[in-house]
């Protein structure tokens, strides 16, 4: 994998209107985290919107500014990571339609969302190209960039795999430029001699013996050349691997934990559960949903004790609450000497105080959209530039590059 590969980071979420707090806990926390150690490409999936709701497109366009202004307001920097929307690069399309010519349809149907959403969204009509291909969607958005690594939950894993094999079935029927060995050998002697020496040992023993500490240490050598050409390094790591120039590197799921974050109802927090409290909802209306939360169903009246495991507002306080106060809900909830309203006031200072520089920000950029929209506009510039180098690349061993 090369140097661009292991630094780069792609994910996006599809516009479904605001944000909420399942968002910012299963998703948006790790963003912020990740784009002080990776390079990232954080962006809003339209075409992905379309797949399973193309009757209804209304929405969208709202959506993605409302997003947009999330992913700002919880402290995702566009001076350190790349904003954009999906459909403001078509490179994305045209990826997908080549990879397409190469995909096999049963490695699409095999893919265990394909199915499942099918069954569990039987009121949509899901008998479209566009449902059936988009983890080849999902496939193009990340390899038009390199990215090396794509965060995402353990239900997504199978999507990864799905492009790691694309990409392998790329690079070995396009890999093999012509002359290659000779350009291999040629960007070897760039190395030095003392460094060529070490890739050639590295190399033999991976090849000959099989060893994968040997392969590690050569991609991690290769990382470290900054005297040579990406061209020449994606020569040398192919060579290395013993295939091929590696055209499209295979992405590494970066695994997320998953978030914990409950609905008011103790499900997971979900619109198509109607359970949210959205990231910069109004105070007030934070208030009342959390007030009139369900509790332990034991608890018919103030003096009857409870049991914190019953009750949604629990859930809460795990995530919101330091030990002391969980175990003074522990304890009042069971002796019955705290009532519910009393439970819930320690969850609704906390909510609200996570939201209030959220909230804060978010009506900064609403009042100046001029600002956002320039925010994008640069972020879809950016990412055209690193989208459009990787598609000349695989036109060009395509042979679809016409240049005279």
């Amino acid at each position: 994998m090369s140097l661009i590969a292991n630094k780069r980071v792609l994910s996006g979420m599809r516009p479904t209107g605001q944000l909420h707090l399942g968002h910012y806990h299963g998703v948006l926390k790790n963003w912020v985290r990740l784009q002080h150690e990776y390079e990232c490409f954080f962006f809003v999936a339209d075409w992905h919107a379309l797949t399973t709701s193309y009757e209804a497109t209304g929405i969208i366009s709202d959506s993605v500014f409302d997003i947009i202004v999330d992913w700002l307001s919880v402290g995702i920097n566009p001076g350190e990571a790349t904003i954009f929307v999906q459909s403001r690069v078509p490179e994305h399309a045209e990826l997908h339609l080549l990879l397409s010519m190469i995909t096999p349809i049963s490695w699409l149907e095999r893919v265990p969302t394909y199915k499942d959403q099918q069954e569990k969204l039987k009121e949509r009509d899901l008998s479209t190209y566009g449902f059936l291909g988009y983890p080849l969607l999902q496939t193009a958005d990340i390899l038009i960039y390199k990215a090396g690594h794509v965060p995402v939950g353990e239900d997504q894993v199978a999507h990864i795999e799905l492009s790691r094999e694309i990409a392998r079935r790329f690079n070995f029927l396009y890999g093999r430029e012509p002359g290659f060995e000779e350009k291999a050998e040629a960007a070897v002697r760039k190395l030095g001699k003392r460094n060529a020496k070490l890739y050639e040992e590295l190399r033999k023993r991976y090849q000959e013996e099989g060893d994968p500490e040997a392969l590690a240490r050569g991609r991690a050598f290769l990382d470290a050349q900054q005297n040579i050409s990406l061209g020449d390094r994606e020569r040398l790591l192919g060579y290395l691997e013993g295939g091929g120039k590696v055209i499209l590197p295979e992405p590494q799921a970066l695994l997320t934990p998953e978030s914990k974050m409950p609905g008011l109802d103790g499900e997971k927090m979900s619109k198509s559960y109607n359970n949210t409290i959205a990231l910069r909802e109004a105070p007030d209306s934070v208030r009342t949903k959390l007030r009139t939360m369900p509790t332990d169903p034991a608890r018919v009246r103030r003096t009857d004790p409870g049991d914190p495991a019953k009750c949604p507002v629990w859930k809460f306080h795990e995530i919101y609450s330091p030990p002391d106060v969980r175990q003074w809900v522990q304890e009042g909830c069971r002796s019955a000497g705290i009532g519910c309203l009393d439970c819930k006031q320690p969850v609704i200072d906390a909510v609200l105080t996570e939201q209030a520089p959220i909230r804060e920000r978010s009506e900064e950029f609403l009042a100046d959209p001029d600002t956002v929209r320039a925010i994008v506009d640069e972020g879809c510039e950016a990412a055209r530039i690193a989208a459009r180098e990787t598609l000349e690349e695989v036109r060009e061993v395509m042979n679809l590059s016409y240049r005279r």
